[in-house]
C-alpha cells in the first residue's frame, strides 16, 4: 500500500486545491488593470476579452486568428480527434472498430442520432434512405443540360442546390419531421446524382437505383452497369467502398463542415447549405488532395527518381502531397486502414503501377529526420487516389466519392448547430487596416 503523505504536505496540497481557480488573470499593460477571465473546458470565451479597453468608447479587445488555427467555433459531441496521438472517434467509437465491424449506413445513423441503432432501427433507417434514392425526372433534365465535359463535382454542387426548388418543406428547418425527411432525401439521392453525373460525362444512359442492393452496391450499380439484366457488385469492391465511406463520414470542424455550419446558421434550407459544403470540398486543398497525390506520383514517374524528388521537397522546391495534416501530428489512423484495403483492391484489379513509387516515398519519409521532426506522416489522401484509380474512377470523380459519405457528417453537424442555443448567424470580426476617412475626388481631378 502507498504510505500516507506527511501531514504538512497533505495540508499544503489541500490548500492548493481549495484555492485553485479555473480562471485566467490578464494584465493590460496599457492601463495597468487586471482582469480575471473564466476558463471552461480548457478555453476562454473570446467575448470575455471585450472588457479590455483603454477608453470606455472603445469596442474592446478581440482576438485575431486567421483560418481559425486556435479558435473553437462550437461545442460538438459528434467527432473527437487527438492529432498528436493519431486518434479519431465517432461519438466515442474508435474509427478502427467501426471500419472493422460496422457498415456505412450504420455509422451514418450513429453520427446523426448519437447511438448505434438496434436491428429494427437500422432496418427502418435503411428502408427510408433506399426509398428516397430516385430523383424527380425534371432533375434528370437538369443534369442533361450540362456540357458533356462538365466536372462531376460542379454538377453535384449545382444539382444538390437545385433540390431546394423541388422540396419547399425543407425551409422549415426547426421542424424535426421535416429535418428527418430532408436527411433521408439527401442521404438517398447523393449517390444517384453522383452516379448520374459520372454517366453524363461518359455520354452513357442513366441507370436507375436498385434498392435490393446495399448502399455502396447500389452506387456501383448506377456507375458501372451496362447490358446486365441485374448488376451484381464485386464483394471486394463493395466492401472497400463501404469502408472508404465510413472513413470519410466526418472529420470534425474542417473547411466544408465549417461551411455548412456557417451557411446553415442563416437558417437556409439544408440543400443550399449542403451545396455550399460540397463547393468547399471541391477545392484542391480539401477534397482534391488525393488527386494531387496522383499528379505528384505521375510526375515522379519511376521509383529511381524518388530520392531526387524527396531532395527537392526538403529544399523547398516541391511539396510531398498526401503527407502531413492540419490536425494530425502522427500517422493518420484512416491511412493505416486504407493501406490494408488498397492491397485487397489491387489483388483483384491488379497492382496500380504507381504503388511502388508511393511505397518508396512513404519509406523514405518515415525514416528521414526531416519529415520525422516535422511530424509529416501519410494522411488519408495518400492511398485513396490509388484505390479509386484501380477501381476505374477518373480523377474528376475523386472529390465526388468524398462528398457522398461526408453528407452524413455534414447533416449531423448542421442539425447540432441548429439546436445549439448558443449559436447565432456566423459573423466574424475583422481588423481594418484600410484608409481613414477621405473626401470623394471628382473623376477629372484624379491622378
Amino acid at each position: 500500500m502507498d504510505s500516507a503523505l506527511p501531514a504538512t504536505q497533505a495540508k499544503a496540497e489541500d490548500a492548493s486545491s481549495s484555492t485553485r481557480r479555473e480562471t485566467l488573470s490578464i494584465t493590460d499593460n496599457r492601463t495597468g488593470k487586471v482582469y480575471e477571465v473564466p476558463i471552461t473546458h480548457g478555453t476562454i470565451r473570446a467575448v470575455d476579452l471585450r472588457q479590455l479597453r483603454v477608453d470606455p468608447a472603445d469596442f474592446g479587445m478581440i482576438s485575431y486568428d486567421p483560418a481559425y488555427n486556435n479558435t473553437a467555433s462550437c461545442i460538438s459531441r459528434i467527432t473527437y480527434i487527438d492529432g498528436d496521438a493519431g486518434i479519431l472517434r465517432y461519438r466515442g467509437y474508435p474509427i478502427e472498430e467501426l471500419a472493422e465491424k460496422s457498415t456505412y449506413l450504420e455509422t451514418a445513423y450513429l453520427l446523426l442520432h448519437g447511438e448505434l441503432p438496434t436491428s429494427a432501427q437500422l432496418q427502418d433507417w435503411h428502408y427510408h434512405i433506399t426509398h428516397h434514392t430516385f430523383i424527380h425526372e425534371s432533375i434528370k433534365k437538369f443534369l442533361d443540360g450540362f456540357h458533356y465535359d462538365a466536372h462531376p463535382m460542379g454538377m453535384l454542387v449545382s444539382t444538390i442546390a437545385a433540390l431546394s426548388t423541388f422540396y419547399h418543406d425543407a425551409k422549415d428547418v426547426f421542424n424535426p419531421a421535416s429535418r428527418k425527411k430532408q436527411t433521408y432525401r439527401l442521404m438517398g439521392k447523393m449517390p444517384t446524382i453522383a452516379a448520374f453525373s459520372y454517366r453524363h460525362t461518359l455520354g452513357m444512359p442513366f441507370v436507375y437505383p436498385d434498392n435490393e442492393l446495399s448502399y455502396p452496391g447500389n452506387f456501383l450499380n448506377m456507375l458501372f452497369r451496362t447490358s446486365e439484366t441485374r448488376y451484381r457488385p464485386n464483394p471486394t469492391l463493395e466492401h472497400a467502398l463501404d469502408i472508404l465511406f465510413i472513413l470519410h463520414a466526418d472529420h470534425e470542424q474542417n473547411c466544408s463542415t465549417n461551411t455548412i455550419r456557417g451557411v446553415g446558421s442563416s437558417h437556409v434550407d439544408p440543400y443550399c447549405a449542403a451545396a455550399a459544403a460540397i463547393a468547399a470540398l471541391y477545392g484542391p486543398l480539401h477534397g482534391g488532395a488525393n488527386e494531387e497525390v496522383l499528379r505528384m506520383l505521375n510526375e515522379i514517374g519511376t521509383i529511381q527518381r524518388v530520392p531526387e524528388f524527396i531532395k527537392r521537397v526538403k529544399s523547398g522546391e516541391m511539396r510531398l502531397m498526401g503527407f502531413g495534416h492540419r490536425v494530425y501530428k502522427n500517422y493518420d489512423p484512416r491511412a493505416r486502414i486504407i493501406k490494408k484495403i488498397a492491397y485487397e483492391v489491387f489483388d483483384l484489379m491488379g497492382k496500380n503501377p504507381l504503388l511502388e513509387i508511393a511505397l518508396e516515398c512513404e519509406r523514405i519519409a518515415l525514416e528521414d529526420d526531416y519529415f520525422v521532426k516535422r511530424k509529416l506522416y501519410p494522411n488519408v489522401d495518400f492511398y485513396t487516389g490509388l484505390i479509386y484509380q484501380s477501381m476505374g474512377f477518373p480523377m474528376t470523380m475523386f472529390p465526388v466519392l468524398f462528398a457522398i459519405p461526408r453528407m452524413s457528417g455534414w447533416l449531423a453537424q448542421w442539425e447540432e448547430m441548429l439546436l445549439d442555443p448558443e449559436q447565432k448567424i456566423a459573423r466574424p470580426r475583422q481588423i481594418y487596416l484600410g484608409h481613414d476617412p477621405r473626401p470623394y475626388v471628382a473623376i477629372d481631378q484624379r491622378s
